[in-house]
């Protein structure tokens, strides 16, 4: 198997600084140093001095607190509801048959949206059409909005668009089992979703996308990045989730092969 020419990283870094998340949920990363952890390394071995070892350095390591959902991530289905609308548990991301996540994949490019927008199945459908694409059971749907430029700024947590229910139930009605996309969640940002909640009062359009997971359950990535650097089909995803025991979601490193 020859490999592919060209490996996009479609995942977000994890840091400190970039911003990815509202300030109540960001990673908080400690670096210590090679010389920071020397002196650990002397007390593990009794009668060793600094000057013993190379440069006088021990390793560096990273003290992380962190939440699944922080970084490019995959949701579990259970991140969704606990039960499908049938009453069956749904799946933890340890619990998600692994031959989803290795796939062909297609991007749909809703980037000229705008902010707040929510995807009809009618949209999808339209995009399909003028890529040329015919969507296939298990494809892996990338969906780029304008958020993905805005990755490290605080408009980020507001812009992009939001896959709606019927846009969602379009694409697992179809067989697709894994989606992303490059915003901070999957429905539109929740400062526009309060917004057309405070003008109908429908509960209906909290979190619409996320909940159509209970009628068909699925995973989809969210925070992912270079979007704009894919073709709109005609390369593989490869986003396998870190395997979080009971986890509703699990950290992935998400990236694109294609010649």
């Amino acid at each position: 198997m020859n490999p592919p020419s060209r490996i996009v990283d479609i995942s977000a870094p994890l840091d400190n600084d970039t911003v990815l998340d509202p300030p109540f949920m960001r990673p908080k990363i400690e670096y210590r140093s090679h010389a920071d952890t020397a002196p650990l390394l002397l007390e593990l071995f009794p009668g060793l001095r600094r000057e013993d070892l190379p440069d006088g350095e021990g390793w560096a390591i990273e003290q992380v607190q962190i939440a699944t959902h922080n970084g490019t991530h995959m949701d579990a289905p259970v991140h969704f509801q606990s039960r499908s609308i049938d009453g069956k548990p749904m799946m933890t991301i340890d619990q998600v048959p692994l031959d989803w996540f290795f796939r062909p994949g297609v991007k749909l490019d809703f980037r000229h949206l705008p902010d707040g927008h929510v995807v009809t199945a009618a949209e999808v459908e339209a995009e399909l059409r003028r890529i040329g694409h015919a969507l296939q059971p298990f494809d892996i749907v990338l969906v780029n909005t304008r958020a993905g430029s805005c990755i490290g700024t605080d408009e980020y947590l507001v812009a992009g668009i939001g896959m709606g229910r019927e846009a969602t139930l379009y694409l697992t009605s179809r067989g697709v089992r894994v989606a992303g996309i490059d915003a901070w969640g999957w429905d539109a940002p929740f400062a526009h979703m309060r917004e057309r909640w405070l003008k109908t009062r429908d509960p209906s359009i909290i979190w619409e996308g996320h909940k159509a997971g209970r009628e068909i359950p699925y995973c989809h990535m969210e925070k992912l990045c270079n979007l704009d650097q894919l073709p709109a089909d005609g390369f593989t995803v490869a986003c396998f989730p870190h395997k979080v025991k009971g986890g509703s979601a699990g950290w992935t490193r998400a990236v694109a092969l294609f010649d």
